[in-house]
């Protein structure tokens, strides 16, 4: 038990939890413990608007496999944070939000910056503390720190702003080592059974391999079975994608070959994956998924098992130690494996159809018009990225499409908003990433639309030394849903087209580099030579309004209009 202040508390604790860098605006509602991070050592990190704050923390900790952490001013700050640890819920990312409220002696007066901060985050968040007196701010910190890495997700931690004040007797918790364990016993057994007695075994490797850091063991699974490996959307790092196992991702502008080979399963192993509807639906015009498939579906939250689809075997396990458990019992000297009989000509399905995709893409990337092809500007990035880097992509046609082409040999690298689908997503996600990991270069994929959403963060990045590249594809127009108006609104163009300024110069005069790009040519030059310049850069890349397939066609219908005046376009009103 020690006597100290409970700003005191609340630093050493995030100082015993191992938080070393935290986003935020400056706020006075937590400025005494704000006033110690420094000589606690932790790096307070200015940004230009709270949602940001909350997203780079969601890059830092998906880059580094620790909690991400955000704070804010209460109310208008707080509010500001929504939509970021939305996206971090659907993410499975360990950010703790630490959000300071108005005083506990004037809450429902309806002071100055007063809202009630709990209920705003209750569905998005894994765990909420209320602090309801300084004497409990160590302990219900612990506690929101350890949920969100048992449980994957946000937690909130709120602070009646005078709790910060005062001094308390109390005794710091430290952090206790989390284990996971591979599943039940009855659950794993009935998993090799089925892959054991498999024709055509498939693995579907999700983001739950990448947060338990099991690919190692998922290799060696796959190369055991000789089962062919996709990727769940937008988890193109779970597995290398050199391996000649590797498929590819599914999903909206994934791997064609993924599909096909998918499509030939009588048993997928879904490891580490929710198995999400979005994620599975048919694309190309390719109904791919394995209708008559069983599927075995590892997960640690036994509330995703056999939610989506049904599933003949549900593993409430970690994906690395199931991976691994699973493998032992496969190794077993009475057990046959029926698949191997016929490794030789999977092997041969799985180079022919990655080869067969990779001609369709060289095809579909090609063209020297100007401005350029976004395809051939996807292509000329894709062989241009370095070897180590992590990318993250916004919401949009042009960076779905980049699905196709972004490949990652570890990993840790890939960052995508998810099922939640934001825009302003990738820019502070990478600034996070990059000051996680401050060796690998981060690059963000973002459109024009919503780079006005997160573009102010250019002055964070140039402030804090963030030497993130961003490649801004300017096609003078929200893509994605300007293709729902040519498909089902007759080029009827509403609130889609945009007159864009410099987003080069922008970025000039606020401290960092831009450079225009207008040729396919120069596109690789740039990229490499941004990621190697140790500074922030913008590299505006010109591109045609050339647009790829919508993301859902069952999201729309044809629309019908019953009065006279709404049949025809330009109607008066």
């Amino acid at each position: 038990m020690a006597r100290i202040t409970s700003s005191e508390a609340f630093v050493e604790t995030l100082v015993a939890h191992g938080v070393t860098d935290v986003f935020g605006i400056v706020g006075s509602a937590y400025m005494d413990a704000l006033d110690l991070f420094p000589a606690a050592g932790i790096r307070f990190l200015s940004v230009a608007h709270e949602q940001n704050a909350a997203h780079m923390a969601d890059g830092y900790s998906r880059v580094s496999n620790r909690h991400g952490v955000c704070v804010g001013q209460n109310g208008p700050g707080i509010t500001n944070f929504v939509t970021a640890i939305a996206a971090a819920y659907w993410a499975h990312s360990p950010v703790v939000a630490i959000t300071p409220e108005t005083g506990s002696t004037g809450i429902g007066l309806g002071g100055f910056q007063e809202t009630e901060q709990l209920p705003i985050f209750s569905k998005i968040t894994r765990y909420q503390a209320h602090v309801s007196e300084p004497a409990r701010i160590a302990e219900l910190t612990h506690r929101a720190f350890t949920i969100a890495m048992l449980e994957r997700g946000p937690t909130q931690i709120n602070i009646p702003r005078n709790h910060f004040y005062g001094e308390i007797d109390v005794e710091l918790q430290r952090p206790k080592p989390i284990e996971r364990g591979a599943g039940g016993a009855e659950s794993l057994e009935a998993a090799a059974d089925l892959l054991a007695n498999a024709e055509f075994p498939v693995i579907m490797a999700g983001g739950g391999v990448v947060m338990a850091e099991g690919q190692a063991e998922l290799v060696t699974l796959a190369e055991h079975l000789s089962a062919p490996v996709i990727t769940s959307y937008l988890h193109n790092d779970a597995f290398p994608s050199g391996h000649p196992l590797m498929c590819g991702p599914i999903g909206y502008q994934g791997s064609k070959a993924a599909m096909r080979v998918v499509n030939r399963a009588d048993v997928v192993l879904a490891l580490g994956s929710r198995l999400g509807p979005f994620g599975t639906l048919p694309q190309y015009d390719i109904e791919y998924w394995p209708a008559d498939a069983k599927i075995i579906q590892v997960d640690t939250d036994a509330r995703m098992l056999g939610l989506v689809r049904p599933v003949s075997v549900a593993v409430n396990g970690d994906a690395r130690a199931a991976a691994a458990e699973i493998l032992e019992r496969l190794r077993r000297p009475d057990r046959k494996i029926r698949a191997l009989e016929t490794a030789e000509a999977r092997r041969k399905t799985v180079s022919e159809e990655t080869q067969r995709w990779e001609t369709e893409l060289d095809g579909l990337s090609s063209g020297d018009e100007t401005p350029m092809p976004p395809r051939r500007c996807l292509r000329e990035l894709e062989k241009a990225l370095p070897a180590n880097a992590v990318v993250s992509t916004d919401i949009g046609n042009i960076c779905s499409v980049a699905n196709s082409y972004l490949r990652f040999e570890r990993p840790n690298s890939f960052l995508a908003a998810m099922g939640f689908g934001n825009c302003g997503y990738a820019l502070p996600t990478a600034m996070g990433a990059q000051v996680a990991a401050p060796d690998r270069p981060a690059v963000a994929y973002v459109g024009d639309g919503a780079w006005g959403m997160s573009l102010a963060e250019i002055l964070t990045c140039v402030r804090e030394q963030i030497p993130v590249t961003a490649v801004v594809f300017n096609n003078g127009q929200w893509g994605a849903e300007k293709r729902n108006q040519i498909d089902y609104y007759d080029n009827r163009f509403v609130g889609t087209n945009l007159a864009n300024p410099s987003f080069a110069e922008i970025a000039r005069a606020m401290g960092a580099d831009g450079h225009r790009i207008e040729r396919a040519d120069q596109v690789g030059d740039a990229l490499r030579e941004a990621t190697a310049s140790d500074r922030p850069t913008v590299l505006e890349i010109v591109v045609g309004e050339e647009l790829a397939e919508p993301f859902r066609r069952d999201a729309l219908h044809q629309p019908v209009r019953l009065l006279d005046k709404y049949k025809a376009y330009g109607g008066s009103r």
